[in-house]
């Protein structure tokens, strides 16, 4: 049983449009490939929070981004749910037997290398100790309290090199430390649809640098091309 402050995204993932989360939904036609994340929720020493990775700094695209634990789906994995719980096991340690599934955002598609994104939400019930498996792919292990991801002194917009544009959090309010991206559009939008959100300065803004996408796609999930250990 989930708490009832996880409540409102229980019901706000069951009722949430894809249209609400993203411009980009598998189209007619695509046959992507299938990939899932898994969005979890626990509840720390300092109240809510949110299971991140940092990708490792080594990495050839995307350096240090923020992101959920994830990848795609193998031939094994009985649905989006159980691909992401063991790809979360594979890439910080955690134990799926504690996590409890609530819930699915809709699929989102990343047209580069046409994926469909599914969203798993989880709460961290019995929570078991996490850490960085593979240095390779996973810099650090993040809890992220919900408020601090709610203060409008840490939100931003992100301008990318190409003319994009979107959410962003500064992590602990450090301009090192940023979410953006894939990840970032689906917490606050998310967070907005179900009310969370507070009123935040949009016009504060924070270009990505070039070295932040190391010159690949704009895509978050290049390794699930290749099976990179996702």
């Amino acid at each position: 049983m989930i708490p009832d402050w996880l409540e409102p995204i229980r019901a706000g993932a069951a009722s949430i449009p894809g249209e609400a989360l993203s411009r980009f939904l598998p189209p007619e036609g695509s046959n992507p490939r299938e990939g899932s994340v898994l969005m979890l929720f626990g509840e720390g020493e300092h109240g809510p929070d949110l299971l991140l990775t940092e990708r490792s700094h080594s990495m050839r695209s995307h350096p240090g981004q923020i992101s959920f634990p994830g990848g795609k789906l193998e031939p094994g994995d009985a649905d989006a749910a159980a691909a992401a719980l063991r790809e979360a096991q594979e890439e910080i340690g955690l134990d799926p037997a504690g996590v409890e599934v609530f819930g699915e955002l809709p699929r989102l598609w990343l047209p580069p290398s046409n994926f469909s994104v599914t969203t798993v939400l989880g709460w961290w019930r019995d929570e078991s100790p996490v850490r960085v498996v593979d240095p390779d792919e996973v810099h650090a292990v993040l809890r992220i309290p919900i408020a601090d991801l709610l203060d409008p002194e840490h939100r931003r917009t992100t301008v990318h090199p190409m003319g994009f544009k979107g959410p962003a959090f500064l992590i602990d309010g450090r301009e090192d430390l940023v979410l953006w991206g894939f990840t970032a559009g689906v917490v606050s939008r998310l967070f907005d649809y179900v009310g969370w959100t507070l009123p935040w300065d949009a016009e504060r803004t924070f270009p990505i640098e070039e070295w932040m996408i190391f010159g690949k796609t704009v895509d978050e999930f290049p390794d699930f091309e290749e099976g990179a250990g996702r």
